[in-house]
């Protein structure tokens, strides 16, 4: 992949998701949750995590089981999957048809540094996922696969679905977040009890 010209996250993803209030969205934290709230300015269907890596699939997962007549997308990064690894299992055994994970690959951990994550030394989530038995598994390397990655968020799935999303190594975008962590939850409880 080192010669590919990878897509820059602050357009691709966007791109992907379109229309973000047709869904509830769980974010990762760091980049995604920067992403997402940028995108979203944190609007009350969304929840950002912070501070609680490994997080985002787990709580995505519940959502979706407890929230079976909503669409519901995790975005979140390469690190906090590979955190979580067993929580793709966890997915792919229950099987929501209502979820879609959209993992944000730069191949670094980007927040602690720049390191280089697993994905940057040959591990591969699409194939992971895939021996986890998901439904719908989506590659998005460039402008023609970010297409068909969009018209897949956007239809109804028969999931659960994962999308890995190559990314470069550019910073997600500038985003001053709400860390009140009390106050997102009520926010996104409200919005989901209604």
């Amino acid at each position: 992949m080192e010669n590919k010209i990878l897509l820059d996250r602050k357009s691709a993803i966007p791109k992907l998701l379109g229309d973000t209030n047709k869904y509830l969205i769980v974010s990762g934290l760091a980049g995604p949750a920067k992403d997402i709230g940028f995108l979203t300015k944190e609007s009350p269907n969304t929840f950002l995590f912070g501070g609680a890596m490994g997080g985002a699939i787990p709580t995505a997962l519940g959502l979706a089981l407890s929230r079976p007549k909503n669409k519901v997308l995790c975005v979140t990064g390469d690190g906090d999957l590979l955190m979580s690894l067993g929580s793709l299992a966890t997915v792919g055994v229950v099987k929501p048809s209502n979820l879609i994970i959209i993992c944000v690959d730069n191949s670094l951990y980007q927040e602690t540094g720049g390191q280089k994550s697993h994905t940057g030394l040959g591990v591969d989530l699409s194939i992971i996922a895939q021996g986890c038995g998901f439904s719908v598994i989506k590659n998005i390397y460039n402008e023609k696969e970010l297409i068909e990655g969009s018209v897949l968020v956007d239809q109804p799935i028969e999931g659960p679905a994962f999308i890995l999303l190559k990314v470069s190594e550019a910073k997600p975008p500038q985003y001053s977040r709400n860390w009140s962590a009390s106050e997102a939850k009520v926010n996104f409880r409200k919005k989901i009890l209604n």
